[in-house]
């Protein structure tokens, strides 16, 4: 039997049904808000994944190009991988679900959102957001949830709940906003140079309509919820976790006090391996591993706590060192190395003409775009060996957040006629790799030519919490903060303002005091990264460089060749006037309408 909830969001109706569409889903609704409509399906393995020590959690954005009128492009006409459009969906919804699941469940979860129909005014990605945590809460799958999800917009001095694609363009801010009944627990933004006290007002602001989604969806599991599973608490077993840290007595202070990451790890390796050898025949590598990794994640939380010292020996508050370098490849268009500690990016710029833009074939409004960043990640950044393959979610998301912090940045079209390429390549990774892009590429674009309204820097705040309510908030987190803390929080932007942020967390929320004194901590950070970015290039090169395609505007007087015929035997001067069409004149001579 079909079971309708809606409620007002932003002044219209914000629609969840089930029970009329896949029904053999542990969890299936379809969620509407405008003429946009996604359908959301929740189901579970049957048996938890042997050998794991992580919560198995899928999920899939498939974006149908029947819901925006579209036959998809090329020979087989059949919509083929994800576009970066969805899998940025797809990771929007894992990173606010995913803190909510609980500790040891580990059965393979699969969440699928299909967009049905797009009215190309309502982003489908907070519908996908809300219809997930709807269906998992009515499922028989453990959740955390309900959860709320509104975008915010900022028009004529008022925010704006859901904003429309053509408001955002005149909005200073784009906000995603999830939060539970108690708590935000995730945050992702663009900004065109807003302030750390906008962003701040425009977060509550979102938390407050999400009181209504999630009111929703409670009503909505009174009625149609199933009773939830049960599972395992994933504890291991005190007895084991005494002998580990019995053997591994002071060895992990001696670690953790090592300089660099590369011995560090060295020395974490030997201990493994002598735990491994005392302990192999009574246990599972799987469980010894994991007790190491949690008497290793207690240190590293209780020195920051009680003592203020970080794995490296930093002070909260401090920033590894810096150094920049442009210029670095002599046939590229611009290029720049970003040193941070051990984390290390080159990023390269490639000029290109109009006719270079990427063309989109999704679901979206726009059709085409001038500005590209791709950010690639390879193993020995790690000082790894794996398989290299396609770009995956991480790499995708990752490039994409560097791409939005870049864009409020940049020259318009009309007074920059290129098409501009950025490949971020990270040749070294102790954490913060996104943001360390974020600087590299802003050098690469000023040693480019390109004239950038101002410099980007990036910087990623971590939280470590303590269970008597205590925490620190730390400035430029590394590896092992980001692996063992609660927060990883990337804001970039420039002198004068934010530029694009992005809040994950593992806890199952955080106050607005702890992303207040983030910002605040986060900003006096990306000042002196600015200052450390401006004595390798303080701006834009007054010329792009000679091994970069001329590009010329050129102006002609349409009057004067008004009797030349065009398509379908139509003047050009008539072809412009009917459509408003711009005229392209190539340096062939040929003209393009």
């Amino acid at each position: 039997m079909s079971q309708v909830f809606e409620c007002m969001i932003g002044g219209k109706k914000f629609i969840v049904e089930t029970g009329k569409l896949a029904g053999q889903a542990s969890g299936a609704v379809s969620v509407q808000y405008g003429d946009s409509m996604v359908l959301v399906t929740a189901c579970a393995g049957s048996e938890p994944r042997e050998g794991i020590n992580f919560l198995p959690l899928t999920i899939d954005y498939e974006e149908k190009l029947y819901a925006a009128g579209k036959i998809p492009g090329g020979f087989i006409r059949r919509e083929g991988r994800p576009s970066q459009e969805a899998v940025l969906a797809a990771r929007l919804t894992d990173r606010s679900l995913r803190p909510l699941f609980p500790k040891g469940f580990y059965k393979e979860i699969q969440v699928i959102v299909t967009v049905l129909s797009a009215d190309q005014e309502n982003d489908p990605d907070i519908l996908a957001l809300v219809g997930a945590s709807a269906a998992l809460t009515i499922s028989d799958i453990p959740f955390g949830g309900p959860v709320g999800a509104v975008r915010v917009g900022y028009l004529d001095g008022k925010f704006v709940l859901n904003p429309t694609f053509m408001q955002l363009n005149d909005s200073p801010i784009d906000l995603v906003v999830v939060g539970t009944k108690e708590m935000v627990v995730m945050v992702e933004a663009g900004a065109k140079e807003a302030s750390e006290s906008l962003l701040l007002e425009a977060i509550k602001f979102g938390q407050e309509a999400n009181q209504e989604l999630i009111s929703l969806q409670e009503r909505f599991r009174e009625v149609c919820g199933k009773p939830k599973m049960g599972f395992g608490d994933g504890e291991l077993g005190p007895e084991l976790v005494a002998k580990v840290s019995e053997v591994i007595g002071d060895r992990l202070s001696q670690a953790l006090s090592a300089e660099g990451g590369a011995q560090r790890r060295e020395v974490l390796a030997e201990v493994k391996k002598e735990i491994m050898q005392e302990l192999g025949d009574t246990y599972s590598p799987g469980e010894i591993l994991s007790a190491f990794d949690l008497e290793l994640k207690s240190q590293v939380r209780a020195n920051i706590l009680r003592k203020g010292i970080r794995p490296d020996g930093r002070s909260l508050e401090a920033i590894r060192p810096i150094s920049c370098e442009v210029g670095l490849l002599p046939r590229t268009h611009g290029s720049a190395l970003f040193n941070r500690g051990q984390t290390q990016v080159l990023t390269i710029t490639t000029l290109g003409s109009v006719g270079d833009e990427q063309r989109l074939d999704g679901i979206g409004v726009e059709d085409k775009k001038r500005f590209i960043h791709h950010y690639d990640f390879y193993p020995f950044s790690a000082g790894e060996v794996r398989r290299i393959g396609t770009p995956g979610r991480r790499e995708i998301g990752h490039g994409a957040l560097v791409e939005r912090a870049l864009t409020p940045v940049l020259p318009k079209g009309e007074d920059f006629p290129y098409t501009i390429r950025l490949v971020s390549e990270v040749l070294s990774s102790s954490g913060s790799t996104s943001m360390a892009s974020a600087c590299s590429s802003s050098l690469s674009l000023m040693d480019a030519g390109v004239p950038l309204k101002a410099a980007v820097a990036g910087v990623a705040m971590g939280l470590i919490t303590g269970q008597d309510g205590s925490y620190a908030i730390l400035t430029d987190i590394e590896g092992m903060e980001d692996n063992y803390g609660d927060m990883d929080f990337k804001i970039a932007g420039t002198a004068q303002g934010i530029t694009a942020l992005q809040l994950d967390i593992k806890l199952k929320g955080i106050s607005y005091e702890v992303m207040q004194e983030g910002l605040n901590q986060a900003l006096q950070a990306r000042l002196f990264i600015l200052e450390k970015m401006q004595q390798s290039i303080s701006s834009s090169r007054p010329d792009i460089s000679r091994y970069a395609p001329r590009v010329y505007k050129i102006t002609i007087d349409i009057d004067k060749i008004g009797a030349v015929i065009g398509p379908g035997g139509k003047t050009i001067r008539s072809i412009v006037d009917e459509t408003k069409a711009t005229i392209d004149v190539k340096n062939d001579g040929t003209v393009f309408i």
